[in-house]
């Protein structure tokens, strides 16, 4: 496997440029997620119209989200881009993407920037991280329900010479101890990867898989699509997220039940209901694409054995 490509690391006062490249987003969310920006040590920077925009339900046409992404990854006055939201729309860049990027900058994202977190590993091989957006998390606060863990989210923006440990906070569905490269992200995005060229390699993976709003039998069918596409087969463990809004009807199995069962049979360690991605809890930071060790002994743990900067 080629030598990951990671980002620069931040440094107190460096400018980030925020884009909207998925769904709309609230200018008053926005507003208070710079203000946490900003009370993290970093400059916010972005072109308001671009950032507001609406074109049915995406923050503008394809074209504009595209021109915007590309402007933000190869500007020299910004050291990071972080995304406002997420939503839907992110998959329409990726046709778009064809020239090398072959100089990571730092991308902070969730939910349906899967798909280009995605992307860009498969081809580039960029290391990202999966975190707050900054009106999807950061609006909230640190510490805050609906907000964001800020110590997991330091350490990855900053950290260029060691891991660090994150306490998962999980639930044990299969014990046990493996080391795998850090991917997924949103499930179903992940899913809709399937039979296109950013198919994604999850060969010695360690996956985490989240998403919200989805029926149990939704999740199955999800699960089931990708054990028989053979996106299982060889990976090292299992991180799942907390699944909101996903009610199961009564009498009926859980998206845990449904996880257990699909899941369990495998042999390796998954670990069930982390606060990453949509979650009720501080949202932890996790880079992806990089060595980690996932614990499901007598807590759960996952150990980031290099740092996801430079």
């Amino acid at each position: 496997m080629p030598r990951p490509l990671k980002p620069p690391a931040l440094r107190p006062g460096d400018p980030l440029r925020i884009v909207s490249l998925a769904s709309p987003v609230e200018e008053e969310r926005l507003r208070k997620g710079c203000g946490e920006l900003s009370s993290l040590g970093f400059e916010s920077k972005f072109d308001r119209e671009s950032v507001l925009a609406r074109d049915g339900f995406f923050a503008g046409s394809a074209a504009a989200r595209l021109a915007a992404w590309k402007e933000a990854v190869s500007e020299t006055s910004t050291r990071a881009v972080i995304c406002s939201r997420g939503g839907y729309g992110s998959n329409y860049l990726l046709e778009g993407l064809s020239i090398a990027l072959t100089s990571p900058k730092l991308l902070i994202g969730y939910s349906d920037l899967t798909s280009l977190q995605t992307f860009l590993w498969q081809r580039f091989r960029w290391v990202t991280l999966y975190g707050p957006m900054v009106a999807a998390g950061l609006d909230k606060g640190a510490g805050a329900s609906g907000g964001y863990d800020r110590d997991s989210l330091l350490r990855a923006i900053t950290e260029t010479k060691e891991g660090w440990a994150i306490d998962l906070m999980g639930e044990i569905l299969s014990p046990g101890t493996a080391e795998g490269i850090l991917l997924g992200g949103c499930l179903t995005m992940m899913e809709t990867t399937l039979g296109t060229p950013c198919e994604l390699d999850t060969q010695g993976a360690t996956l985490v898989l989240e998403d919200r709003g989805m029926k149990p039998w939704q999740v199955d069918r999800a699960l089931m699509h990708l054990k028989q596409a053979g996106k299982f087969r060889g990976v090292a463990g299992v991180v799942l997220g907390e699944f909101p809004d996903s009610t199961a009807a009564a009498g009926s199995e859980t998206v845990k039940d449904v996880a257990r069962r699909i899941l369990g049979p495998l042999g390796i360690p998954v670990i069930w209901g982390a606060p990453v991605g949509h979650c009720s809890r501080p949202m932890l930071t996790v880079p992806i694409g990089v060595r980690t060790r996932l614990s499901a002994e007598e807590g759960t743990r996952l150990d980031i054995l290099e740092p996801a900067c430079s």
